[in-house]
């Protein structure tokens, strides 16, 4: 095995992996070094200010139904399986990572060293090796850097994970839904990617890997943001994509800890991450400042973003190639952060929702019981034009807010916050981001000056002692007043014209949380049970 000769670090080696035969180890290269590396492979394109533009090819996000567990002694008991943790035999696993040691033979490979999780007693050492320079970057910019060189030359990976993104496997030789794949294998503790150039795959595989061990150490694994307020109060804000997860959390007034995955322990909160993925589509400099002048930052990698190729300016109201633009940049590219990543119990825990039907409250307080019944829920809405056949509202349920991440059964992470929550009397809060005076097509977005004057009045204690109505169906506590926001909006039927309709509306959604909760119920006390819609 050769290497380049223009890093020092290289041992450990990659014999531990079956290597053979590389060409050229690229160890641990900088950023400057992975953009010389990315342009002149014909990677990337430089753009204007300095950040780099990939295309991903065909696949632009996530492949869901692509994704596999290998089951073995150490998961066939511990894995909750089903649609989303699907089984793979370990010796068909073995035959396709022989396949990708063969690929291999005689190509270059980039190879990152990483922390996941900014709290030292739980981070995991990470291992990233890839074809591309610019995916390096990406995990680069990801996870949490090595900056001692000593550090980095005896650096141990507990997990690593392979992106091989033009190695495609056989769907019939495979037994694989398609040539792409995601392979995690934790008894070996290696992920096998392959037929995708969506550098998202490699985040959330980790994500994946921290939510399986890190539960049996008492740490809550969970898919959101969190900021720090003035006072030195953390905030949690879970929500599914399209919820408002990433904006809201960038709060000029609250530091940023993180703005997609974290940990709870018994210390308090820390980020898996060192950097952010954010999505860029019509990504406005009013609305979103610091986010958007990422995309003018050398380092940056922007996913997919339509670029003039003559001024190598971006338009990132382009969706020509996807509605799935990204931005991945370092943490350090904001201005406002908390450098440690790390914040105290939470004071406040955000739940977002963004309900197309319009029939759920802009914002009520939840108790711990109803906390775990939407927890397990993770209810959102998809709306007509953004997935092909969607022609109306349709409700989605993302277990836990974030069911692709979570290998073990919900109930584990569901009993886990609401034990949390009961030991730091955290307040619980549910946030509808979307519609109002109507569903989708008739009613029209919850103005976001009204989300952020409801959500910072929840943060800021100003919603601790006013006067709460009961929703009808849902049985949530709604605010009858909220400075800055039109009383007549806090509870929804208020605002629809046909009275009937909303009832009926209603009704149905409430029809939905139940159906889908029945799969819960085994495994929840009669609290929890009794803690979903009312009528």
């Amino acid at each position: 095995m050769s290497t380049t000769g223009t890093s020092p670090y290289l041992e450990p080696g990659l014999e531990y992996l079956g290597f053979r035969n590389l060409n050229k180890v690229h160890w641990h290269h900088t950023t400057p070094m992975l953009y010389e590396h990315a342009i002149r492979n014909n990677e990337a394109i430089l753009s204007h200010l300095g950040p780099l533009v990939v295309s991903t090819g065909k696949i632009t996000g996530r492949s869901p139904n692509d994704k596999y567990i290998v089951k073995d002694e150490l998961t066939a008991n511990t894995v909750n399986w089903g649609k989303t943790n699907v089984p793979y035999d370990p010796h068909k696993f073995d035959m396709l990572y022989e396949r990708a040691l063969a690929y291999l033979q005689n190509r270059d490979i980039y190879v990152q060293d990483a922390w996941a999780g900014a709290d030292d007693n739980f981070k995991v050492p990470i291992r990233v090796v890839t074809l591309y320079a610019w995916q390096a970057l990406f995990a680069r910019n990801m996870f949490r850097r090595v900056l001692d060189k000593e550090e980095l030359k005896s650096f141990v990976p507990q997990f690593t994970v392979i992106a091989l993104p033009n190695f495609l496997g056989c769907p019939v030789l495979d037994e694989i839904n398609s040539e792409t794949f995601i392979m995690v294998n934790f008894k070996k503790k290696v992920v096998l990617i392959g037929g995708t150039h969506y550098a998202g795959e490699i985040k959330k595989s980790i994500f994946t890997i921290l939510n399986y061990l890190l539960p049996v150490q008492g740490v809550m694994g969970m898919h959101c943001s969190a900021n720090l307020g003035k006072d030195g109060d953390t905030a949690l804000l879970f929500g599914l994509s399209g919820t408002g997860k990433t904006t809201l959390s960038a709060d000029p007034n609250r530091a940023l800890i993180g703005d997609d995955e974290h940990g709870w322990s018994d210390e308090g909160i820390f980020n898996f991450e060192g950097g952010c993925y954010a999505k860029v589509i019509r990504l406005s400099a009013e609305a979103e400042p610091e986010i958007w002048e990422t995309t003018r930052k050398f380092g940056t990698i922007l996913e997919n973003v339509v670029l003039d190729i003559h001024d190598r300016r971006v338009d990132l109201d382009d969706a020509s190639m996807t509605e799935n633009t990204r931005a991945a940049y370092p943490l350090t590219h904001l201005n406002n952060i908390i450098p440690n990543g790390k914040g105290g119990h939470p004071k406040n825990i955000i739940f977002l929702t963004a309900d197309a039907f319009g029939v759920l409250p802009p914002i009520s307080r939840l108790t711990t019981e109803q906390a775990m019944y939407q927890f397990l829920l993770g209810y959102t809405a998809k709306v007509a034009g953004t997935e092909k056949g969607v022609t109306e509202p349709q409700a989605t349920f993302s277990t836990c807010f974030g069911a692709p991440f979570m290998p073990l059964h919900p109930s584990a992470y569901a009993n886990l916050l609401g034990k949390k929550i009961k030991e730091h009397n955290a307040k619980v809060w549910l946030v509808n981001t979307g519609w109002t005076g109507g569903p989708y097509g008739v009613g029209h977005r919850i103005s976001i000056k009204h989300t952020r004057a409801l959500l910072n009045a929840a943060l800021e204690g100003k919603l601790d002692n006013v006067q709460y109505a009961n929703d009808p169906v849902f049985g949530l506590a709604v605010p009858t007043v909220c400075d800055g926001v039109p009383s007549e909006i806090l509870m929804p039927k208020n605002t629809w014209d046909n009275k009937e309709a909303y009832d009926a509306k209603a009704k149905d959604l409430a029809g939905r949380f139940r159906e889908t909760f029945k799969q819960y119920e085994p495994f929840v006390d009669d609290a929890v049970k009794a803690a979903g819609p009312t009528a």
